[in-house]
């Protein structure tokens, strides 16, 4: 079976509000930062690897009349925000060891896929990994579907993808991937038995 995996979420930690709260203390830079960035189309741009980090500081600093200097460090502190799941990296080595064949579809900011791929062990374990940054793609659009598709030449009706946003899931259904919306690494795994991927143990 092919199992794709998505990674902010999933793979890695990534908890929006509590991440704005470890950088800033001030309530009021929190809600603008995060209305005029994390909440704004830019981010999105960012994942897409069509605007950069500086002009994404920039041009949120503009909207939201803070300093360049204020919003700097919310990217800045991203990549060491994004820790794994050891659970979800157990269940990446289960499933490796079985003979699964494993893939990354991830949005991910330039800057956040380098640090990941240079700071953790465990990709040895994926066939084949596609960023949105690197292709100008994001998930829910098709194309990034049919990407990673054509690429490793994966047949819709023996891949699995996991990911925590329905939309994504539900956009990969569309191409007759089986959907797995990821709760937990628990949930993820006894959804994982049930399609006879894993054994219980």
């Amino acid at each position: 079976m092919n199992i794709i995996f998505d990674l902010g979420g999933v793979v890695f930690d990534w908890v929006p509000d509590a991440f704005i709260e470890s950088v800033y203390d001030n309530p009021v830079v929190r809600e603008l930062v995060k209305k005029e960035l994390l909440q704004h189309s830019d981010w999105v741009e960012l994942d897409r690897g069509t605007l950069d980090k500086s002009s994404a500081i920039k041009r949120c600093a503009q909207r939201s009349g803070l300093f360049e200097s204020q919003v700097a460090p919310l990217l800045d502190a991203l990549p060491d925000a994004l820790l794994p799941k050891l659970d979800t990296v157990k269940l990446i080595e289960d499933l490796a060891h079985m003979g699964h064949h494993l893939y990354v579809l991830s949005n991910m900011h330039s800057a956040a896929k380098e640090h990941l791929l240079h700071h953790y062990d465990f990709w040895h374990h994926f066939k084949g990994k596609v960023f949105s940054c690197d292709i100008q793609q994001v998930k829910p659009d098709a194309i990034i579907f049919e990407h990673i598709l054509a690429t490793y030449k994966l047949d819709p009706q023996q891949s699995i993808f996991i990911d925590d946003m329905y939309e994504n899931v539900e956009a990969a259904a569309r191409f007759g991937i089986t959907p797995l919306l990821f709760k937990s690494p628990a949930q993820c795994k006894e959804e994982l038995v049930k399609l006879n991927c894993l054994l219980l143990h």
